[in-house]
């Protein structure tokens, strides 16, 4: 009897460990309406940021600013119309900066953040600078406008810099090496 019921046991044993475990029923279910309502917040933001920077546009008479095609604004201090030579991927550029938020208040002044030496499209840097460092020539300064998500959008720059600030920066391109096409 002892046999038989170690036996029995030993057979429980078996079967129950072949068993394929069952898909449990998740405990929450999210139905997507967080993901909706950030991108309705977003949506938001980006009409009211864009609305202050039209505002800011529309008091600043004395300039002519011009939207870029990477959603932020920007008018000339010093342009260049005989250099036709603007920075490619992989070049390196030298510029002069500062940032500003959008109504003048210094943030990091030039002598804090100049000269600034970047490999276009190869380093880290704002999108917004990124951008425009693209439409420059060599002795251009251009004042850029950026909305926060040009600039250091939600996370800020662990810094100065807090959340969703939209930002003023004027720039001076010092020199352009250009990449060595192989």
């Amino acid at each position: 009897m002892r046999k038989f019921f170690s036996a029995f046991i030993i057979f429980v044993f078996f079967v129950s460990a072949c068993k394929t475990p069952e898909a449990r029923e998740p405990v929450k279910q999210f139905s997507g309406s967080f993901i909706k309502e950030s991108v309705e917040r977003n949506k938001k933001r980006y009409q009211e940021e864009e609305e202050i920077i039209r505002q800011i546009i529309q008091n600043d008479s004395t300039a002519t600013y011009i939207a870029s095609k990477s959603g932020f604004w920007y008018k000339y201090i010093i342009k260049d119309t005989v250099n036709t030579i603007k920075p490619k991927d992989g070049d390196l550029v030298v510029f002069d900066y500062n940032i500003n938020d959008v109504f003048g208040n210094s943030i990091y002044k030039k002598e804090v953040l100049s000269p600034k030496s970047y490999l276009i499209n190869k380093e880290e840097l704002i999108s917004g600078l990124r951008d425009g460092l693209k439409l420059m020539k060599v002795g251009e300064t251009i004042t850029f406008l950026f909305p926060s998500h040009k600039a250091h959008g939600y996370y800020g720059d662990t810094d100065k810099i807090g959340v969703n600030i939209m930002l003023e920066s004027t720039v001076t391109l010092k020199s352009i090496k250009q990449q060595i096409e192989n």
